[in-house]
């Protein structure tokens, strides 16, 4: 099970030694320069943090120095929770079941091993989830999660190849229901944004389920490749056009230098970061917590438990 700190490894790095010189001058007294702070500030845009953010954190850092004693690293966590929100790790609702989430990406984003991992979380937490392969452009797609629902040990719907997707997405919320699934996590097929005639399928897929359950689909998140950075940004606002998001997931951010632009998810498309990939194994799909993301980002020792993806610590151990 990968560990928030390990997987935000390659971002960290990317700006650890700018965020070290600015910190270690400001700790020991020394007057931090205009082309220490300049790095600084590059070092940020580099890791694909918002190039406005970026500026305001650099602003604020040399504000702080001023003739003030500050700890310059826990001012710059302090500024990156609050951009983020306080966020906490998401827990499944109580809704008339069965709870409906659509899974919508890009070809190669992760989306059918994501919708595995979250079918994981959901039995893991005590519910009873069903996947739907609304995949139907391509046989391997229902395939693999065929394969991953039997690994999961989940119920699941199989969309035959060439078969009508919304037809599969219907089939699948009236399959939850009958066999008492509380929890239907649709896979769409990969489309690119730009795709028109694709990305209307979506709608088909959307009015499918609300024939079904009135108020389905009541989730609707994008999977997210970090890999992408902020080139991730213009895939999100053409699908939330199309299929009003309710959720982002980030997925492979253990194989990203560009973890800063979760920021902008959040700053600038107003939408909520419900869960990140840390890792490739199927326990590695984590609920997204800011606090242990921000941690992990500036090396902090996290005050939460190795492994628990952001479950607090408990006396308990």
């Amino acid at each position: 099970m990968v560990t928030w700190i390990n997987a935000l490894a390659r971002t960290r790095r990317q700006f650890s030694d700018a965020l070290s010189r600015v910190f270690t001058r400001g700790e020991k007294g020394e007057k931090v320069d205009a082309e220490t702070l300049e790095e600084l500030e590059a070092t940020l845009l580099l890791a694909d943090m918002p190039a406005r953010l970026a500026s305001e954190l650099v602003a604020e850092i040399e504000k702080a120095y001023k003739g003030l004693r500050v700890n310059g690293r826990d001012m710059l966590r302090q500024l990156l929770c609050r951009t983020l929100g306080e966020t906490t790790s998401y827990t499944w609702p109580e809704v008339s079941p069965p709870l409906s989430i659509l899974v919508v990406g890009i070809n190669g984003s992760g989306k059918t091993t994501t919708c595995a991992k979250l079918a994981r979380l959901a039995k893991d937490a005590g519910h009873r989830p069903l996947l739907g392969a609304a995949d139907t452009f391509r046989a391997a797609g229902s395939d693999q999660l065929r394969i991953w629902a039997e690994r999961v040990g989940c119920e699941s719907v199989i969309g035959q190849t060439g078969a009508d997707a919304a037809a599969v997405a219907y089939d699948a919320l009236a399959a939850a229901r009958a066999r008492n699934c509380d929890v239907a996590i649709i896979d769409t097929a990969g489309r690119m944004h730009t795709k028109q005639p694709l990305m209307e399928e979506l709608s088909k897929v959307r009015r499918a389920m609300s024939k079904n359950i009135e108020a389905a689909p009541r989730e609707i998140w994008l999977v997210l490749d970090a890999a992408l950075g902020q080139n991730a940004l213009v895939q999100a606002r053409m699908f939330n056009e199309v299929a009003p998001l309710t959720g982002v997931i980030v997925t492979k951010l253990d194989g990203s230098a560009k973890a800063g632009f979760l920021f902008s998810i959040t700053r600038e498309l107003g939408l909520p970061i419900r869960f990140v990939g840390l890792g490739e194994g199927i326990d590695d799909l984590a609920p997204f917590d800011s606090a242990s993301f921000v941690d992990a980002l500036l090396g902090y020792e996290s005050p939460y438990k190795e492994g628990n993806h952001g479950v607090p610590k408990t006396d308990g151990g």
